[in-house]
């Protein structure tokens, strides 16, 4: 047996390594997502070490996020053109060169360019470990693979502060861009032992200016996204709504003329599409936004380390894969609409729990939580994106990865901004009493954020003012704690609004066969012929 596979996976095959091909395509995305939620915990040590303001944390955080989501449909595109195969080891190799880069530098910039560079390479990753999925597995199996899939990535939102916290408890900072290089570097070679390659056989040339309007529109999205709700409705943010709003207007424009577009727009005349990508866009938004301030309720509320707090996480990450579990049994029977809306209103119970905490609260309050949000990922992610990825033909799987990925990783910046700007509004507002009188400097540290409160506390308890610190300390504890209360029930109103939406736009029982627009059949019989 050949050490490398070379040969793709004929049609009406059965290749006999794809669970190990399996493997390998949620390990690639287990690094994507894990080194995005691993910084929640790193970011501490990360802002003393090198001195960052928060500002340049916040450019930390982004630089990954908006080359992430701008470049999935391009980057998806050119792996079906070329090599699906080869953009994937592309893409873990350049990642492997952005966390080296990342692990030696010493200053804001360079860490900024090394997660923008790692930032790329996941645009590279992600849609290619779908569509790789689809194009290994057959139909019969495909849906269980997917499940698979996706309980790899909710069980990456709740790794990644646990790997990031038994770094740190001996390492530096460092080490959480650095463990991701051993793992790339065997993602690839056993891509190349054991992942068939793949490409769209097609003889139709790239749609260039769809994808580079594509990059345009997203970047610009996801900048407005971030910036505007953090940092208050700026000339930048404005101009980059605008940015957004006509770029997207000239693709939709584009791709609706072009004969051969890089996206079908029409797709989203589809009811199970559409719902599908509504629901995963909320479902991620409502995870990673939860998961963003209860991490910080533990770490600073509760007083959990990193490796801790990772350990709390991981109820979140079993119910995960309880949930993919049952999904993969009830789905074929219930059908989409019956799997996606349960889970969505086991997420609104889930954030209606945590409307319950208060300064009192311990550990016991989020176990249910997030239980629930798990139970709730496992059983309605898996099934939305079948869905997606069932509406396009062989030569587009990339696209279709790209497309669900966008979903996601749009979900995931919106449920930061938005809930974060909630939380932080909610903080500044309930800890505004407890600052009078402290200087200017402390005060708006103070309001800043809870870290900041606790950074104030220890320079007063060190000069000996401990009752006034206790007290500042308690405040800035029932402050986050009534914050992450009401930032929960928007939260939580928001998803009760979407899953209604969802309920209306997802059909009783989905089609049975793929449904694929009249543009893509006629593409196809074409290259057929």
């Amino acid at each position: 047996m050949s050490l490398l596979v070379t040969t793709p996976v004929e049609p009406g095959h059965v290749y006999s390594r794809r669970w190990a091909a399996l493997a390998v395509l949620c390990l690639s995305v287990l690094i994507g997502v894990m080194t995005n939620t691993s910084l929640i915990v790193a970011a501490p040590d990360m802002t003393r070490d090198l001195g960052l303001s928060s500002q340049d944390l916040q450019w930390v955080i982004d630089a990954y996020t908006i080359p992430y989501a701008a470049l999935m449909l391009l980057m998806g595109a050119i792996g079906d053109k070329y090599s699906r195969r080869g953009t994937l080891i592309l893409g873990l190799a350049v990642f492997a060169a952005g966390a080296v880069l990342g692990s030696v530098v010493d200053s804001a910039g360079w860490v900024i360019a090394a997660r923008a560079i790692m930032g790329i390479a996941a645009a590279m990753i992600m849609p290619a470990t779908l569509s790789l999925l689809v194009a290994t597995f057959p139909k019969r199996e495909r849906a269980v693979a997917i499940t698979i899939w996706s309980a790899t990535t909710g069980l990456a939102i709740a790794i990644g502060p646990l790997v990031a916290g038994w770094l740190l408890t001996d390492h530096g900072w460092a080490s959480t861009f650095l463990i991701n290089v051993p793992i790339a570097v065997l993602a690839i070679a056993a891509a190349l032992a054991v992942v068939p390659p793949s490409r769209a056989h097609t003889p139709q040339r790239l749609d260039l200016p769809g994808g580079a309007l594509s990059v345009v529109a997203v970047a610009a999205l996801v900048y407005m996204i971030i910036e505007g709700p953090r940092n208050g409705w700026h000339a930048a943010a404005i101009v980059a709504g605008l940015i957004a709003a006509v770029a997207t207007a000239a693709f939709i424009a584009w791709e609706l003329r072009h004969p051969n577009p890089m996206l079908d727009i029409r797709k989203f005349r589809i009811r199970a599409f559409a719902g599908a990508n509504l629901a995963v866009l909320l479902f991620f938004l409502a995870a990673f936004g939860s998961i963003y301030y209860i991490t910080q309720h533990l770490q600073f509320v509760l007083g959990f380390d990193a490796l801790d707090t990772g350990i709390r996480l991981l109820p979140l990450a079993g119910a995960v894969f309880a949930g993919a579990a049952i999904t993969g049994v009830l789905t074929p029977r219930l059908g989409l609409r019956t799997m996606v809306v349960a889970g969505m209103l086991l997420g609104i119970v889930a954030l209606a729990l945590l409307v319950s905490v208060d300064a009192d609260s311990g550990y016991a309050t989020f176990v249910g939580p997030l239980v629930l949000l798990g139970l709730a990922i496992g059983l309605s992610v898996s099934p939305a994106t079948d869905t997606i990825m069932d509406a396009f033909p062989e030569r587009l799987l990339g696209v279709g990865g790209a497309v669900n990925d966008t979903s996601v990783e749009l979900g995931g910046t919106l449920g930061i901004a938005i809930l974060g700007s909630l939380l932080s509004s909610a903080y500044r507002s309930e800890i505004a009493p407890a600052v009078t009188g402290l200087p200017a400097q402390a005060a708006d540290a103070v309001q800043d954020s809870i870290g900041g409160a606790l950074i104030v506390a220890q320079h007063g308890d060190a000069a000996g003012a401990h009752d006034q610190a206790a007290q500042l300390v308690s405040a800035a504890d029932a402050a986050f704690a009534h914050a992450v209360s009401h930032t929960s029930l928007i939260a939580a109103i928001v998803l009760a609004v979407g899953t209604v939406a969802v309920a209306v736009i997802l059909p009783a029982r989905r089609r049975s066969t793929p449904v694929v627009s009249h543009v893509e059949l006629t593409k196809d019989v074409v290259a057929v012929g």
